[in-house]
């Protein structure tokens, strides 16, 4: 039998963890005791976009499409992971341009900037995070990307407070995954199966995900 290499990209959810900095901190409550009640239950509080997540269009755009209704072909498709050089904290078009190669157009494409190693409840993690430029999210549209991930808490600089590419991005009819985990599991340029599946939430701006690399 085949096996393939299968990668979590994903955080783990846990009480207090990292969250971004407005979000309600992450509950998680036993309500079922095994040894007490014969089984195991827990209630769960926190926001749709906490750990690693999919952002919908509707998340920017009252227009466009919720996370229930994303397409399956966008969720799982061909991935690409890329760790372009940073100009300051902002990864720009002329940066992925460099790394750019003709099989990456309409595939997932996964940024490494390193920043999940540094995740804890510092003001570097939660506000220094590097992000995509304008130019560079056009530029993924330009190639028919459809669905973009990094490992930040968010896919542009916190101090993007227009929020420019999320608008751009989700404007466009793309997706991100926000606050990935773990790509340096993975080797620049190589393909994989990326599936990003998240929860299928009526009506909801964003889910929490499974974020899944599998070696071809």
């Amino acid at each position: 039998m085949n096996r393939r290499k299968i990668f979590d990209l994903s955080v783990t959810l846990a009480p207090h963890m990292p969250v971004w900095p407005t979000h309600p901190t992450v509950e998680i409550v036993p309500t079922g005791i095994a040894s007490r009640d014969g089984y195991s239950i827990e209630t769960l509080s926190f926001s749709t976009h906490t750990g690693t997540h999919v952002d919908a269009p509707y998340h920017f755009d009252e227009r466009g499409a919720t996370v229930d209704r994303l397409e399956l072909s966008v969720l799982v498709n061909d991935g690409y992971c890329l760790s372009p050089p940073l100009r300051g904290k902002e990864i720009t078009a002329e940066a992925i341009k460099s790394l750019w190669k003709p099989e990456y157009d309409g595939a997932t494409i996964l940024f490494n900037t390193g920043w999940s190693k540094k995740r804890a409840f510092t003001r570097e993690f939660l506000y220094d995070f590097p992000g995509l430029t304008l130019d560079a999210a056009q530029f993924l549209l330009d190639h028919k990307v459809r669905l973009v991930g990094i490992d930040t808490l968010s896919i542009e600089p916190y101090e993007h407070k227009d929020f420019h590419v999320h608008k751009l991005l989700l404007g466009a009819g793309a997706a991100i995954i926000e606050d990935l985990y773990g790509l340096d599991q993975l080797q620049q340029g190589k393909r994989y199966t990326v599936a990003a599946l998240p929860l299928k939430i009526q009506g909801a701006s964003g889910s929490s995900a499974r974020v899944l690399a599998i070696e071809e």
